[in-house]
């Protein structure tokens, strides 16, 4: 196992720096001058080549290219364009939102999925299989930026049941950092008033998240879960006289959930990379926001910055869940 985990970590290395060398290029080749929009309107050719100058537009992107590396490997992810903030500052205030919407977007996906999959293959043909294929056909199909501003819509606008957007009320102060998960604080923190707004604010976008994840994993778990209940060794159970619930949780299930786990790995890469869209229409303060906003003004240094995490955090979701196939089938050698 340490041979399997040593070689993929070099792999993901290659795949850093091969995905660093595109982001690097689609950022310098996309239309818009970064130094003219930070100058502003009114700037004139000398302010705008300063600026040029002091971040180092005005070199080879070989050269260019080749310090952004330099002070990638020193945890340096250069300063932004546009605020002239270190990009790493403003990192570690936007990622514990993004994480902590990801982290309860796939807690919701891996419960519900797991469950309606077993309804859903246990009384196969019925009302309730009919529903919850539908459901899972509707949550690949609808984009997630229109599920949520219709959601929006609904359930702020016109029913105030949720909030239009934000971790927390405009009255309600964060509480102490310690993980800087709003969550997790409140609850270290013994403050329930503030546990119930944060969760009040982040049911809908983590549903909106958790959606086409949740249709997903619901869809493959039901197929493997039919498979497995058609096994030689489950008909052996149930001629033993083994309870059906015992069978179906403790045996099956088991099973079933090895293809199911690929399909977590996968739908989290997908999840981070839907953060864009929903801390966009849900004005959430996490990192896609912030590379939003950063691409609009052709900010390309956040932007980059941004996709590297994302990438390093899919990376490391797949290696997890490769390891996790040795936990649920002793079978599994790594090589």
């Amino acid at each position: 196992m340490k041979r399997f985990i040593l070689k993929r970590l070099a792999l993901m290395i290659v795949t850093l720096i091969g995905l660093s060398v595109v982001v690097f290029i689609v950022s310098r080749v996309a239309p818009g001058d970064p130094a003219k929009l930070a100058a502003g309107p009114d700037a004139t050719e000398e302010m705008v080549q300063v600026i040029r100058e002091e971040f180092g537009l005005d070199r080879p992107l070989v050269i260019q290219y080749t310090i952004y590396m330099k002070g990638l490997i020193q945890g340096d992810f250069g300063r932004s364009i546009r605020t002239r903030h270190l990009v790493w500052d403003d990192l570690k205030n936007f990622m514990p939102a993004t994480f902590e919407l990801v982290f309860v977007s796939i807690s919701f996906s891996i419960l519900f999925g797991i469950l309606f999959g077993i309804l859903s293959a246990v009384y196969r043909d019925t009302w309730m299989d009919h529903v919850i294929r539908f459901f899972t056909i509707t949550g690949v199909a609808v984009p997630m930026f229109w599920l949520g501003i219709m959601l929006q819509l609904l359930f702020s606008a016109k029913v105030h049941l949720f909030p239009l957007g934000g971790r927390l009320d405009t009255m309600v102060l964060p509480p102490p950092a310690r993980t800087h998960f709003f969550l997790i604080d409140s609850l270290l923190a013994g403050d329930w008033g503030t546990f119930a707004n944060g969760f009040h604010h982040i049911l809908l976008p983590a549903f909106v998240l958790s959606f086409p994840a949740l249709a997903s994993i619901t869809r493959i778990n039901r197929a493997e879960m039919l498979e497995v209940l058609h096994k030689d060794f489950v008909l052996n159970e149930k001629a033993q006289g083994i309870s059906d619930r015992l069978i179906i949780f403790k045996y099956a299930l088991k099973n079933a959930l090895i293809p199911t786990l690929s399909m977590i790995g996968l739908r989290y890469g997908w999840m981070l990379g839907g953060t864009i869209l929903v801390e966009t229409v849900f004005n959430w303060p996490g990192i896609g926001n912030y590379a939003v906003g950063a691409a609009v003004y052709s900010d390309f240094q956040p932007v980059m910055a941004v996709t590297i995490i994302l990438g390093l955090n899919f990376m490391i979701a797949n290696l997890l869940v490769d390891l996790g196939y040795g936990f649920l089938d002793p079978r599994v050698k790594y090589e």
